[in-house]
């Protein structure tokens, strides 16, 4: 549909409350010219008074939130690096440099970055005024339509949506509004004897790690900022530095030591979910590892909405993408505990949390608000982009995210 008015349209005939025009002089003169040589021609036309009307509140919503800031970092892992002859031992957290036995990551950020332009209204005006709260409410609704299961990795990002959320409508204005919610998003593939490993022991990889999952990004507990305890049971006790690190991060954690390397969790006298509903897109596979061992490989990107735990304001979205390879080993042939999960490797970036903030918790930014932590320098970013592979992509450092 033609987003230029037509000569007809109200908003394009003389009258009160017209505003200048916009258009330069030396556009006017460039015209004169080609109308006199050509014999004559249309005028360029001016935006509506409409298309000028949205521009104007945009711009003031613009100067309103000046100052918001809203990124994502990122947390990486590698494998363990070849252990001496005659061990034998399952894998284990890695740090970036190949040592063992930390919680530390590299942490890279994205702020939001509100761009808008009278250009833009010129061209496509539809494209602002589709994000006027409340503006084709009934064409939204048509389009959240559930997504079927993602089977393989998207060819590319999701597109763009309508509205603003609130909490009656936590997710309007994401991708996510169609994404299956909760635990129930998290769909195992068929079991089948791999590596040496029984079709039984497969099924039960792929149950741990999904539980793991769980109880790590979606128990509410847990994104209350409680203790990650069940996750905590699943991971095998003889795996070399996992378990003991992972509750020194809970306890004490620093720029090295972060819990929100594997666990969601808000500060409860920051925020609060706005509402029960997590919203989850993703998939997970597996294949054998060594003999004697199944490898279970999981991405997924969960999508909190928050508001402020002091009741005012309104409602945000962190965005946070974990990507992790889990383990389940035979007893016999490893150093492992029989039904225990060991973790390979795994790498995760989060959406709209404060920058440089290393207290185990993530700090989301609300419009309103003065940010928190260090100020964005890098690229931007779309958090729903589920297209790149984490692991391919080395960037790391502070940049925007075009979206939350």
């Amino acid at each position: 549909m033609s987003t230029v008015p037509p000569p007809e349209h109200p908003d394009d005939r003389p009258g009160e409350g017209r505003e200048p025009s916009s258009i330069s002089d030396e556009q006017w003169e460039a015209f004169q010219r080609e109308a006199a040589e050509s014999g004559g021609g249309k005028a360029p036309e001016e935006p509506s008074a409409r298309a000028r009307m949205v521009t104007r509140r945009l711009r003031e919503q613009d100067e309103a939130a000046a100052g918001r800031r809203r990124w994502w970092q990122r947390r990486k892992r590698t494998p363990e690096p070849a252990l001496p002859p005659g061990w034998r031992t399952g894998p284990a957290w890695q740090e970036m440099n190949g040592r063992r036995g930390r919680l530390r990551t590299v942490r890279s950020v994205l702020v939001l970055a509100l761009v808008a332009g009278v250009t833009l209204v010129v061209i496509r005006p539809s494209l602002l005024l589709d994000r006027l709260p409340g503006h084709h409410a009934e064409a939204a609704a048509a389009d959240a339509s559930p997504l079927p299961a993602e089977t393989a990795r998207p060819s590319a990002a999701p597109v763009d949506q309508a509205g603003l959320p609130d909490r009656v409508h936590p997710f309007r204005g994401s991708p996510a509004e169609r994404w299956a919610s909760g635990a129930g998003a998290i769909e195992l593939p068929e079991a089948k004897a791999v590596g040496g490993m029984s079709k039984g022991d497969v099924a039960l990889a792929l149950r741990l790690t999904k539980e793991f999952l769980v109880g790590t990004n979606l128990d509410p507990a847990v994104l209350r900022g409680g203790q990650p305890t069940a996750a905590m049971a699943l991971l095998d006790p003889k795996e070399p530095g996992t378990l003991p690190d992972l509750r020194r991060a809970l306890r004490d954690p620093d720029e090295k030591h972060d819990p929100v390397n594997l666990v969601t969790r808000f500060d409860p006298a920051e925020v609060v979910p706005a509402g029960d509903v997590v919203k989850v897109r993703g998939r997970m596979t597996f294949a054998a590892g060594d003999p004697g061992q199944v490898r279970v490989h999981a991405d997924y990107t969960f999508v909190y909405p928050v508001a402020r735990a002091d009741g005012d304001g309104g409602v945000t979205r962190t965005i946070v993408r974990r990507d992790l390879t889990t383990a389940l080993m035979d007893p016999a042939r490893w150093q492992a505990t029989r039904g225990k999960l060991g973790l390979h490797q795994y790498t995760s970036e989060a959406g709209n949390s404060a920058c440089d903030v290393h207290d185990g918790y993530y700090h989301p930014a609300f419009a309103d608000r003065t940010p928190t932590g260090a100020a964005p320098s890098g690229p931007a970013r779309d958090p729903y982009d589920r297209h790149r592979s984490l692991y391919e992509d080395k960037y790391s450092g502070c940049g925007s995210v075009t979206r939350t």
